[in-house]
C-alpha cells in the first residue's frame, strides 16, 4: 500500500498590488480584494495550505507530516532542530508554491541567501526562486538586476534622490517565459503578469523601493534599506535568457524541464488522454513531489479511488505513493523537492 495524494486548499494574502484573477480565472473562491497571491504548497506559518477531502481533510499540510514525516521521503533526514523542545517532530517542506497576480507593479526587493538569514533572522531559510509566467499583459516587463555596477553608497544615494529606476535592468515578459531568481538578485514582477512561482520555503522579503504608496490604513510599507544592500548582488547582469527546453513524448503525456536546482527541480507536463488512455505517475522513497495544475482538468485514479482537479488545484503527491493514473486534458508544473 502506497501513499495517498492529497489535494490541497490555499491561503491567500491581500498585498495591496493584487487583482482579481486567481479568482476570477482560477476559482480559488477566496473573500478577498485584492487577492495578490495564493499560498498553494506550503508548511510556512504566515501562510499554511490546507488538505480537502480524504482522511486528513481540514489539516495543515504541516500538521499531517508532523504525523507522517516519511511524506518527505527518504532524502530528508530528521535531525535534532527538527524537532520541537518536547521532543515531537518539527517537519516542514523545503520548497513553497503560490501563484501570484501582480495586477500592478511589485516592490523593487531582494531575498536573503540561507547564510545570511540563518544567521541574522533565526535560522531561518534564504529565498531562491523560479517564475512560470501563465500570462503577461502587452509590453509587460519586471526588473532583473541591475543595468550597470553599483556600490553601496551609490545605490543608497540613488535611493534617496529617487532615481534608483536609472538603474535596474528591466527585460519583457511573455506567457510560457521562465526566470530563475537567486538570492541576491535585485527584482520585481510589473504590472499585467500572472506566474506561478516556485521557492525555497521563506518569506523573507527585503524592500528596496515601493513606489511611496500607502496601504488600506494610509501608512508606507516598511522598507529594509540596509539589509537590502548587505545581502543584494550590486554588479551588472547580462539579461537573464530563456533556457533552453525539449519536450520529450510518450503515449498521452510530454514533458520538459524548466528549472533544476539545488532546491528544486521543475518540469512542464502536458497530458492528452483518450478514453482508454491512462499517464503513470507516482513518488519514489527518495522525495514527495507536487503537481499543479495550470490549464486544463481531468481525474486522478489509485486503488479504486480518485479524484478530480481543475485549473489552479495543487495535489501533494507523498514519497512512496500509491501509483496513479493521470487522465484528461491539462497542464502541470511537476515540482520535485
Amino acid at each position: 500500500m502506497g501513499n495517498k495524494p492529497l489535494l490541497m486548499s490555499p491561503t491567500g494574502k491581500d498585498y495591496l498590488w493584487g487583482g482579481r484573477r486567481l479568482n476570477d480565472e482560477f476559482e480559488k473562491n477566496i473573500d478577498m480584494y485584492p487577492l495578490a497571491e495564493t499560498w498553494e504548497c506550503s508548511t510556512h506559518p504566515d501562510g499554511p495550505s490546507y488538505v480537502c477531502g480524504g482522511e486528513f481533510d481540514g489539516m495543515k499540510l504541516a500538521e499531517v507530516l508532523k504525523i507522517h514525516p516519511e511524506y518527505m521521503g527518504t532524502h530528508f533526514k530528521i535531525s535534532d532542530k527538527d524537532r520541537e523542545e518536547d521532543g515531537s517532530l518539527k517537519v516542514d517542506l523545503p520548497i513553497l508554491i503560490k501563484f501570484i497576480d501582480a495586477d500592478k507593479d511589485l516592490s523593487v526587493q531582494v531575498h536573503p541567501d540561507d547564510e545570511y538569514a540563518g544567521t541574522y533572522e533565526n535560522g531561518q531559510r534564504g529565498k531562491t526562486e523560479m517564475w512560470y509566467v501563465l500570462d503577461a499583459a502587452k509590453d509587460a516587463r519586471l526588473i532583473y538586476g541591475l543595468n550597470r555596477n553599483m556600490t553601496r553608497d551609490s545605490m543608497r544615494r540613488a535611493i534617496e534622490k529617487g532615481t534608483l529606476g536609472r538603474y535596474l535592468q528591466t527585460v519583457p515578459v511573455k506567457k510560457d517565459d521562465v526566470f530563475f531568481v537567486e538570492a541576491g538578485t535585485i527584482h520585481a514582477l510589473g504590472e499585467g503578469v500572472l506566474v506561478a512561482e516556485i521557492q525555497e520555503n521563506s518569506n523573507l522579503t527585503y524592500r528596496l523601493y515601493d513606489y511611496d504608496r500607502v496601504d488600506k490604513a494610509g501608512n508606507k510599507r516598511e522598507l529594509h534599506i540596509e539589509k537590502s544592500l548587505e545581502v543584494a548582488r550590486l554588479d551588472a547582469q547580462s539579461e537573464p535568457k530563456q533556457p533552453l527546453r525539449v519536450l520529450k513524448y510518450r503515449q498521452g503525456v510530454a514533458s520538459e524541464l524548466l528549472c533544476r536546482c539545488k532546491y528544486f527541480e521543475v518540469y512542464r507536463m502536458l497530458i492528452n488522454t483518450e478514453r482508454r488512455q491512462k499517464v503513470t505517475y507516482y513518488a519514489d522513497d527518495m522525495s514527495f513531489k507536487v503537481l499543479l495544475c495550470v490549464n486544463g482538468c481531468g481525474t486522478v485514479s489509485y486503488e479504486g479511488e480518485s479524484l478530480n482537479f481543475y485549473k489552479g488545484d495543487c495535489i501533494f503527491v507523498p514519497a512512496r505513493s500509491v501509483i496513479m493514473s493521470l487522465h484528461g486534458q491539462a497542464q502541470f508544473l511537476d515540482i520535485r523537492g
